[in-house]
Order: structure tokens, then sequence, then C-alpha cells
């Protein structure tokens, strides 16, 4: 508690003293915020652990930050954040804090935190959901609380019946030259993805992250094999970049 008094003194400080800090507003820091958080997911994805330490403290610098706003316009402070936690985590963990018995696992445990939220005055489900989220989280996010009703397929071989129908669908669209209709329908098969990947229990946004780092790291490959001779990719043809991209598979 002491350094955590000792980095709220100092940001309010900076807040005082620093004309760039005095300057942001919530508006100007979210941007910000989001910044942070992927670099924290970036760090928990890097495996290491000092780390994960600098970037969870820069994203509680923006808590902070947020906070000592609030507080000078006489909205909130940093204790009532903290306070409001509390009662939020003790009022969605009754079979910690209360009587409620749990016997189905972390699964019951997920439908109870959903059906308090709606206690709480959610008129939907659904609600609660940034719409910010990235795409395809965002339908993850929507795929699961549809699910904690009830309202979800029974079977992975039936959700991958419906990829094969949506892909067709697809193709039928593109067949025809519908912009409209590949654009609907390519949203339809990535929706159908994200739910396959749900019942697989694979996260579609960290495995396209995956993806997306295993392509920059072959095509790194065939940049620095081309740069050696003296030349660019843009020098090489087609079936020679092929060539440097099968070798970069097998290259440590």
């Amino acid at each position: 508690m002491e350094n955590l008094t000792r980095l709220d003194e100092l940001t309010k400080r900076l807040r005082k003293e620093c004309p760039w800090d005095r300057d942001q507003t919530h508006e100007s820091l979210a941007a910000h915020l989001i910044e942070e958080s992927y670099e924290v997911v970036d760090a928990i994805e890097s495996g290491k652990p000092e780390q994960l330490r600098d970037e969870l403290g820069d994203l509680l610098l923006q808590v902070l930050f947020h906070s000592n706003i609030a507080e000078e316009r006489g909205d909130f402070r940093l204790a009532d954040v903290a306070d409001n936690l509390s009662n939020k985590l003790i009022s969605r963990h009754p079979h910690i804090f209360g009587d409620t018995v749990v016997s189905g696992g972390a699964a019951e445990v997920k439908e109870n935190w959903e059906r308090l939220k709606m206690r709480d005055g959610r008129e939907s489900v659904l609600d609660g959901l940034p719409p910010h989220l990235p795409a395809l989280m965002h339908a993850g996010r929507v795929q699961e609380k549809a699910s904690s009703t009830g309202f979800d397929w029974e079977h992975s071989e039936d959700v991958w019946k419906k990829v094969e129908e949506e892909t067709a669908e697809l193709r039928k669209e593109v067949a025809e030259g519908n912009v409209d209709g590949i654009r609907e329908e390519f949203g339809d098969l990535l929706f159908a993805m994200v739910n396959y990947a749900r019942f697989l229990k694979v996260d579609p946004e960290e495995s396209l992250r995956y993806a997306v780092r295993k392509f920059k790291k072959r095509f790194n490959y065939i940049e620095a094999a081309l740069k050696a001779g003296g030349r660019r990719p843009h020098d090489a043809t087609l079936a020679e970049m092929d060539a440097l991209w099968n070798e970069s598979k097998t290259a440590p």
C-alpha cells in the first residue's frame, strides 16, 4: 500500500508540474490506454516476467491518471475505484462471500457471473461489450455470452458444417460478382470460424497474431536472402520468392 500511495502522489505531482501531463484529458489518454493494454498482451506472449512487470506498470499509470483527472473534476477518486471494484467482486462471487454453492466448477461460476450482471440492470446478456473491441475478439465474446443462455451448437461437427455452408455461400457471391453479398458472406464465414475456434478452445485473435508473426518471419527471410545478393523483393520473380519462402520453413 505504501508503494501505491507513493505512486499516486507522484502522478498527482506530475499533473501539477509537468505541462504535458497537466494537459491530458480522459479523451486524449484513451489511445494510450488501448496501446498500453496491447503491450501487456505482447509481454504475456513474450513469456518474460520482467517485461510483463514493466508493461503492467505502464497500464497502472493510465488507471492512476484517469482517476486523478476524475478527482480534479470532483467525479470520483482512486479510492472510489478500488472500493467499487471490491464491492463488485464480492457481489459477483456469492460462492465465496455468500451462501451460494457451486458444484459445476468454473462453467457454473461463469454462468452465475452473467446472471448477476443481468440482476444489476442490464437488459440483454450482450450488453456491456465495448464496440471497439477487435472484431474477432468481439465476435468470440458475443458467442460466449449467447452460449451462457443455452443458445449454442451442441457438437463441433455441426459448427464445421456451418463453416462449409458459409464458404459455399461466399463462393457463390464471388462467382456472381456481388460486392455487397461478398462482404456479408465473408463476415458470416469469419463469424462461423470464430465459433469453430471456440469449440476447439482456440483463441482466434491469438491464432491470427501467431499466423501474422509467422508470415512476417518468413517474408523477412526472403528479404534477407535477396539483400545478401544485393537485391530486393521488387527485383525478384514470384518463383524465386516462393523458393525462398519454402526454404524459410526449415530455416532455424
